[in-house]
């Protein structure tokens, strides 16, 4: 499961990748044309209250791939190259410019990001369009030479898909069967694919609440999550040296926690993703699962030997253990639980595979 990062050129995107990942973008990286690949540590401050309550000899966060596209621009989008990149991909964060900066050029000469983000949104959905007119083409000229009742089906949902993007909605928004969703599973539809929209804005435009309403109002009801991020800012909180420091820094700008680790939690909910963990004074660790798995699929996350003998999975909520402060307290009030296969595991789990092979 990978995150895509996208957006116009000087929007901030290297910037941002480097600071989800850790990774030094080098000029051979740039050089190669290539996507750059990394991955981002999950962070989530509930994993941090684990570790501090048993004190592990390990810890271990989880993980995600993160794969930064190529820039957004006329040739790019000619020659079609970045469309198969984002099919590829399992969700997306779209990268907008909001920073005022004359030393930085803006490719449309000006500061606009509403008009930006539509006009991203406008090629993904041409994109779309463009393959769903060239495969019915395609599904109407077998049909005349053989009565296919699958195909019939198919021209069916794709039309209604066409119908759809003609309205400039993505597809993500259709209501569209498991069956149907099998049937198309292989096409390169990039506007299924769930969006974070990140606006990279100045310092002073942080706390501008009026600014990300408007946006959310505009764009949520395209099913786009939204948040602000002043890659400036995060760049120099992470290159602060002590946690100390850091701190200092986020209560002077009123910020509780740096702005990529939520972008970090959004990308897990883009992805569809829950966490669950295992403790112990050995480990902490924090695994991500499909949400809607079962704890013989999450047993399975560990390790293929778990799910095959999984016998049960013992259950601690995050938020009972939070507040009672003890597995001892959460069993004395009755908080423990003894989970089958049936089982379907929710966020912030704390489980304990019993198993035999």
């Amino acid at each position: 499961m990978k995150i895509g990062i996208i957006g116009l050129p000087q929007t901030g995107k290297k910037t941002l990748f480097e600071l989800l990942t850790d990774h030094k973008i080098s000029e051979r990286d740039l050089a190669s044309g290539k996507n750059i690949k990394s991955l981002a540590e999950i962070k989530d401050p509930r994993f941090d209250r684990l570790t501090a309550m048993y004190k592990p000899k390990k810890e271990v966060r989880a993980r995600i791939d993160i794969e930064l596209l190529p820039k957004i621009e006329k040739d790019a989008i000619t020659k079609g190259d970045i469309f198969k990149d984002i099919a590829e991909t399992d969700a997306l964060c779209h990268v907008v410019r909001a920073f005022k900066d004359d030393s930085v050029y803006h490719i449309n000469g000006s500061i606009d990001p509403k008009r930006d983000i539509d006009s991203v949104n406008s090629e993904l959905i041409l994109h779309d369009l463009i393959f769903i007119e060239k495969r019915v083409e395609r599904v109407e000229t077998n049909l005349k030479k053989i009565k296919d009742e699958a195909a019939a089906k198919e021209k069916d949902l794709l039309l209604r898909m066409k119908a759809h993007l003609d309205k400039e909605l993505p597809l993500r928004l259709m209501d569209i069967k498991p069956e149907e969703k099998k049937a198309i599973a292989s096409y390169p539809f990039v506007t299924l694919k769930e969006m974070i929209l990140v606006l990279n804005v100045s310092e002073d435009d942080l706390k501008n609440a009026e600014l990300l309403e408007e946006l959310r109002r505009r764009y949520r009801p395209l099913k786009i999550e939204i948040m602000l991020v002043s890659a400036k800012v995060e760049s120099e909180i992470a290159g602060l040296e002590t946690e100390k420091e850091k701190q200092e820094f986020l209560t002077a700008l009123g910020i509780e926690e740096p702005a990529i680790n939520i972008l970090t939690r959004l990308c897990i909910q883009a992805l569809n993703l829950i966490s669950f963990f295992t403790v112990g004074e050995d480990e902490v660790r924090q695994w991500t699962i499909k949400r809607g798995s079962s704890s013989p699929e999450a047993a399975g996350a560990i390790h293929s030997d778990l799910q095959k003998g999984f016998i049960r999975a013992e259950v601690m909520k995050f938020d009972d253990l939070a507040a009672l402060g003890s597995e001892e307290k959460v069993k004395e009030a009755g908080k423990f639980y003894l989970k089958g296969k049936d089982y379907i595991v929710e966020d912030g789990d704390i489980l304990s595979i019993r198993f035999n092979v």
